[in-house]
């Protein structure tokens, strides 16, 4: 299979959703890298109570809104879409701490 074409180069509904499914695969992919992430540091953090970090998680979030504005995207929506994300990561290195070191 070939690389997508960029956006701009699209002229069909093919092309676009060829695109988008490649995009998708790889934000699946970098997903899972996130998530391992997740598994060392539920292996790494002392104890259940580091899990959650409002610090970490705020830094995370203003990293990501400088980057959105960087990028040209709507702040408001990526900022929703990451404060999922991390309450996500958050419940899964919960439940991945839980079942190794609970």
């Amino acid at each position: 299979m070939s690389d997508p074409l960029d956006p701009e180069d699209c002229t069909t509904m093919t092309e676009v959703r060829a695109g988008v499914d490649a995009v998708d695969q790889a934000i699946v992919d970098f997903l899972a890298l996130r998530f391992g992430y997740m598994e060392a540091a539920a292996r790494i953090k002392p104890g259940r109570g580091a899990v959650r970090d409002e610090a970490r998680k705020a830094d995370v979030l203003a990293k990501v809104d400088a980057a959105a504005d960087e990028a040209g995207l709507d702040r408001k929506l990526i900022a929703s879409l990451y404060e999922q994300l991390i309450e996500a990561s958050i419940a899964y290195e919960f439940e991945v701490f839980d079942r190794t070191r609970g």
